[in-house]
């Protein structure tokens, strides 16, 4: 087993962190300097001194590349091994890698990650982090998970290929991972660990404003998505009703020009497949999908429309509100 370690800028708790480890029997330290800088260097040298292998960085090109280098290093090993991945930082103790480490080795499949409790003292934009990007990921996935920021998590090397193919280069990529596993099957396992915050977590390099933006990105992304195709809906709607058809009509037709738009950039922009992923797979389940919002959408329409007698442009953004939750949730998880 090897852990593994991305540090930028780490002070002494990386040092001490090593010689708990040690202590421990846990001797295969694989670190990451992540373009620290030359004022890092001696701390670096100390690891190395002390039995750690460490790979470097010219500049810092954030954690999710440093993680992806460490993966890259260990398959190159003839005999690749399971890796536990652990901060810099002080925040997770010996012990607790152990936990995960046993969880893995019992579990024999999937991910495993050391989640925080939150409980005691705990830095107010920590707590808050973790609360929103909770609620992010349950609101696109469909599922839960108690702690989607941590960074102890255990791999087997069978998944050695796969993480290094996840997108993301900073603190997005260990939320990208969790999305991908839900979405190819890959089960995560939770097993709780201390909650660790040394000097209020001054040490932390996570960027309030531009790392969460990288975060929460998939969402805004689907957001926008959904506005400009929902415009064109609602253009051609009212153009369609003044040409003289019946509401059926003009909801179908509007919804599939529509459509067609979404689906285009949803899977070129939102969710990012390649260009020479199968359509074959997402276009029969989109559309299918589009049928079922569709007549989701004439049932809301003429509820509020016809049977309630709310006005045409104020039943059709009823409607859409209704209807974009349940979009975005069923494409995230059945679709693409």
């Amino acid at each position: 087993m090897t852990i593994l370690i991305p540090a930028y800028e780490p002070d002494e708790r990386l040092l001490q962190l090593i010689s708990q480890l040690r202590k421990k029997c846990l001797t295969n330290i694989l670190i990451v300097d992540d373009g620290s800088g030359d004022a890092y260097r001696p701390i670096f040298n100390l690891a190395e001194a002390a039995g750690c292998t460490v790979l470097r960085h010219d500049t810092n090109m954030g954690k999710g590349r440093a993680l992806k280098t460490g993966f890259r290093h260990l398959l190159q090993a003839d005999t690749p091994e399971a890796v536990i991945c652990a901060d810099s930082d002080g925040q997770h103790l010996p012990s607790d890698i152990l936990l995960v480490s046993e969880i893995l080795m019992k579990e024999g499949t999937g991910v495993v990650l050391g989640s925080r409790r939150f409980t005691g003292k705990v830095p107010a934009r920590s707590r808050f982090g973790n609360v929103v990007t909770r609620a992010v990921y349950a609101f696109t996935t469909g599922s839960k998970i108690f702690d989607t920021q941590t960074g102890l998590r255990g791999y087997f090397p069978s998944m050695l290929h796969w993480l290094c193919e996840i997108p993301g280069d900073r603190f997005e990529y260990e939320m990208n991972l969790l999305l991908a596993a839900q979405k190819e099957g890959i089960s995560v396992r939770e097993v709780f660990i201390d909650t660790v915050y040394l000097d209020e977590n001054k040490s932390s390099h996570f960027r309030p404003l531009a790392d969460s933006l990288r975060v929460y990105l998939p969402i805004l992304l689907f957001s926008a998505s959904s506005l400009i195709s929902a415009l064109l809906d609602f253009v051609l709607l009212l153009l369609l009703q003044h040409l003289g058809g019946n509401l059926l009509l003009s909801v179908a037709g509007a919804r599939l020009c529509s459509s067609i738009i979404n689906y285009a950039m949803n899977r070129n922009v939102v969710f990012r497949k390649p260009s020479g992923a199968a359509v074959s797979r997402s276009l029969p389940k989109y559309f299918t999908l589009v049928l079922l919002i569709l007549l989701l959408n004439y049932g809301f329409m003429y509820a509020y429309h016809t049977a309630a007698g709310i006005p045409l442009i104020l039943s059709k953004l009823l409607t859409e509100a209704t209807l974009f939750v349940f979009s975005y949730w069923a494409q995230r998880k059945y679709v693409y």
